[in-house]
């Protein structure tokens, strides 16, 4: 699973084809657009939204990247994202064959955002499988790339 993760002071994800219609908001916290591959795992999905709620990106007192967005009460905006597993490396044409097909995708996208709401983040979504517009302000700009495949490794020293 990749996950493209902005901190924000405020996001939202509206619907343009259904007049527009606002379907997730959020003030501070972070926006997660996240991608499902074929070969990802309930256990992926888990240890990817315990890494996103982990992350310590927000601002101490001291202007440090050492707060999570528990400890700032932050909410997150989820919004899955199938290009993120666009391969580009032959043609001009992305190709997505590497992105899980819509059932998988949307429960461990379902399973990320349970994840999430375990840990009692506010939990804002978008629409899976629809036309979005997504709008943030992103604060910083403070944006983290996430992929399980590199999370799993281990480093060597």
């Amino acid at each position: 699973m990749r996950a493209c993760i902005q901190r924000v002071q405020s996001a939202s994800v509206t619907l343009p084809l259904k007049e527009n219609r606002l379907v997730g908001e959020i003030g501070t916290g972070l926006l997660v657009l996240l991608g499902v591959g074929v070969a990802d795992t309930e256990a992926e999905s888990a240890l990817l939204a315990r890494k996103s709620a982990e992350l310590r990106i927000f601002e101490d007192e001291n202007g440090k990247m050492n707060r999570s967005i528990t400890d700032v009460s932050g909410s997150m905006l989820v919004v899955s994202q199938f290009t993120l597993y666009a391969d580009c490396r032959r043609g001009r044409r992305p190709s997505f064959t590497d992105a899980a097909p819509p059932e998988l995708a949307d429960h461990l996208y379902q399973c990320f955002i349970e994840e999430i709401q375990q840990r009692n983040i506010p939990v804002a979504v978008g629409s899976f499988r629809t036309e979005m517009h997504v709008c943030l302000v992103n604060d910083g700009p403070v944006t983290i790339w996430l992929d399980t495949r590199e999370l799993c490794t281990q480093r060597t020293p």
